[in-house]
């Protein structure tokens, strides 16, 4: 995943996949962009280069203090490593 501004569609494009078809806490069909308030943070996270903990920890707190839901942590290190395997 190149870090460019011009490449930011195709990233986000990315990230968003992994949102929804790794993560998707709601656990349900949702809408293409349910997740994309949380991917300009993750991006961010992601180019400055954090680690999977970092993430990992991002990811449940939005699940735990803004969508009110129970942490999943294995998915969680799963979804995160995943995101940052796409920098590579």
């Amino acid at each position: 995943m190149a870090t460019s501004s011009r490449d930011w569609k195709a990233n986000v494009d990315s990230i968003r996949k992994v949102l929804i078809g790794d993560w998707n806490p709601i656990g349900s069909q949702v809408p293409e962009d349910e997740y994309d308030s949380y991917i300009p943070t993750l991006y961010l996270l992601m180019q400055v280069g954090e680690n999977v903990e970092t993430l990992a920890r991002y990811l449940e707190s939005v699940e735990t203090k803004w969508m009110g839901l129970a942490a999943r942590p294995e998915v969680n290190q799963r979804v995160a490593t995943t995101l940052l395997d796409l920098m590579k």
